[in-house]
Parts: structure tokens; sequence; C-alpha cells
């Protein structure tokens, strides 16, 4: 039996969906120390895994969860200091990317989306029918405000998106300038706090409590260290939740990944410590970085590293991977080309590759 499928079949797919790429990491293998994803570095303690063990066999798996995870909705508005209402859970922020889409883009409609910036949101808009605008950056990668206010009032956008500090760059926005955004915008603006916990200007959630256009997106990946768990949550005024809501798929968010995150919202001490003991291995790995002399280094706002080197990229993500160190190569940003991406880990990690860069660039 053939496993051909006939073209014909192949074209009642959207047109949307056939001229998008699949979302996959290039230059992925295995190996032992893996550094290009922004993870925590940082596994659960061992004596929180036996809580959750216990949790787990109390779990009744011939049950659906909950349609949407009431006590971990209502332990984030807790965390958040916001009302009832205000907060809805998802797989993972990236998931959540897509509500926003099936609820603001439609055919046509112009998203302002400042570049570069995570390649999934201009993605989303797309198979949403919708058009990026993209807005470029300034010479040193930081966000062009005002660039970004005469695209809202050009296009009148019922959906701007920024991200601070932003994957890829890794750069904060200044918060006077998100709300300078926020104001000029007659939609909503989406504020992306992936990396939140490092960002030295601070959360934007305040801007919430004043304007009602704000939507706040955040992820437990990154500080919270559950990549592997998938959740993510938005915050907005109650009323744009509930709208929200009308969109989402039920039991979107397992029972096992419920009882994790409000495990870790219980322990916001292990949480604060972690992040804090990230941001003095960033600073390490980073001023290491700098004093070599041979390599251009980016600042950082965030748990990850820009770096570019005499050498192709992709012939030094390789000799690295080779020596057990995986890094990402940032060439798919056109204003990233030749830059490579670290994730600062464990000092003995980050020590590994700094090793490895001693013996491939002398």
């Amino acid at each position: 039996m053939s496993n051909r499928v006939p073209e014909r079949l192949l074209e009642l797919f959207r047109p949307a969906v056939r001229s998008e790429k699949p979302y996959i990491v290039p230059g992925a293998r295995p190996v032992s120390v893996k550094l290009n994803q922004n993870e925590s570095p940082f596994d659960l303690p061992p004596s929180l895994k036996r809580e959750l063990l216990e949790a787990f066999f109390q779990i009744d798996f011939n049950r659906y969860p909950s349609e949407q995870p009431t006590r971990l909705i209502q332990a984030l508005e807790s965390n958040c200091g916001v009302e009832p209402g205000s907060v809805l859970v998802g797989n993972g922020s990236n998931e959540l990317t897509y509500t926003l889409g099936l609820c603001f883009v439609e055919d046509g409609d112009p998203v302002i989306t400042p570049t570069p910036m995570f390649a999934l949101y201009e993605s989303m808009v797309r198979l949403h029918g919708g058009t990026p605008i993209s807005v470029g950056c300034q010479t040193d990668l930081q966000v062009d405000t005002d660039a970004i206010i005469a695209a809202i009032e050009q296009h009148d956008s019922k959906l701007t998106i920024l991200a601070t500090p932003s994957n890829p760059t890794g750069l904060a926005i200044p918060k006077k300038d998100i709300e300078r955004v926020v104001r000029a915008s007659n939609g909503f603006v989406v504020v992306d706090e992936a990396y939140h916990e490092f960002n030295p200007e601070g959360s934007a959630l305040d801007l919430l409590m004043r304007h009602p256009n704000v939507i706040i997106l955040r992820t437990l990946s990154k500080a919270y260290g559950l990549a592997g768990l998938r959740l993510g949550y938005l915050v907005a005024r109650p009323a744009v939740i509930a709208e929200m809501m009308k969109s989402r798929l039920p039991f979107m968010v397992d029972r096992m990944a419920e009882q994790v995150g409000l495990l870790l919202l219980r322990h916001q001490d292990l949480v604060r410590d972690r992040v804090d003991q990230i941001k003095v291995y960033t600073a390490h790995l980073h001023q290491a970085m700098v004093e070599r002399g041979d390599l251009e280094v980016l600042p950082t706002d965030t748990n990850f590293i820009l770096f570019r080197a005499d050498r192709d990229p992709g012939e030094l993500l390789s000799e690295l991977a080779d020596k057990d160190v995986l890094v990402r190569n940032m060439g798919g940003y056109e204003q990233l080309r030749g830059f490579l991406r670290v994730t600062s880990g464990t000092p003995s990690e980050n020590k590994a590759f700094l090793d490895a860069l001693t013996s491939i660039l002398g």
C-alpha cells in the first residue's frame, strides 16, 4: 500500500496552514549540557516530588478534570493581587496565543508585532487570517516605541503584541514606553511577560489596574521550571476574561499539572531563591564571555545571552554540540544573523560551555 496522498486532498487544507512551517527547534540533539531553550537549570527538589507523588495517587484518572482549573486560577489571582475572574489558565502560554487569535484576529486584520519577536506570534496571526505588521527595532535591538505607536495609529489595530523582556533579544521595554503604547491604542495590548521574574523594569501588571485594554501573558515554564508540564496564564479585566472564555476548549489543563502549579505557588520562597541564583549565574557567565575579548556579547535582562563570534554560527553550534553543549542559532531572525544564544545553566553547565568555547576558539 502506497503512503502517497493525492495533491487534490492536500489542497483542501486552508492556504494559511499550507504556507506555514511547523515549529521545530533546529539543531537539537541529545547532549549533557542543554542550553538552547531558555529553561530553568533547576528541577523540582526531591521532597516536593515526593509530595506530588502522594497527590498523583489521589488522582482519579477515569474522571475529567474541571473544565477550567478553578483552584489554580484562584491561587494565581491571589498571587497577582487581582480580583476574581481576572485569570485564564492554558496548556502553556503558547497555547494561549491561539486563544488570542480566535478572539481578536479575522481575515485581513492587522496585528502590530515588533521585530525581532518570538516567531510563534506572527505564525498565529497568519493562521487566523490576519496580517502581521512588523515594526523594526532600533540599531541596539531596543523596541522602537515611536514606530509602534505610528503603526497603531496608521492601522487602528485591534491587537498589538509586546514582549518584555523579549525573546529573542533578551531586552526589557521601559514601563513608561509600554504605557505610551497602551495609551495610543484603541485595541488591546498584549504584554508577554514570560521572563518577568528576571526583569529589572518590573512587571507591567500594575498597568492593567489603570488601563482596561491591557492583557498580561505569563508562563510557569521559565522561572518556575515547569517547561515539561505546560502551564501558562493570562491576566486581564474580568469582563475581558469572560468573553475570552467563550473561545476556550474545556479540559486543557490536566489534574497533575494543576497540582504542580498549586504546589509551587505555595513555595514562592523556593522560586524567588532560584531566580536570584539564576541572575547571579547569568551575570557571571556574561562577564566571563565579555572578558574573553573575541566575542560580541549583548546585554541581557533575562536568563539567556546573545553572542557572536568570528565564526560561521552554524559551524560553531555544531562544534559545541560535538563537545556535548547545545546552544541556539538565531539566524532565523534577520536582525540576529550571525548570533547564537546560550541559556544560563548551573555553574558547572556554564563552565562546560565556556570550556567548549575555549577549546574551539582558543
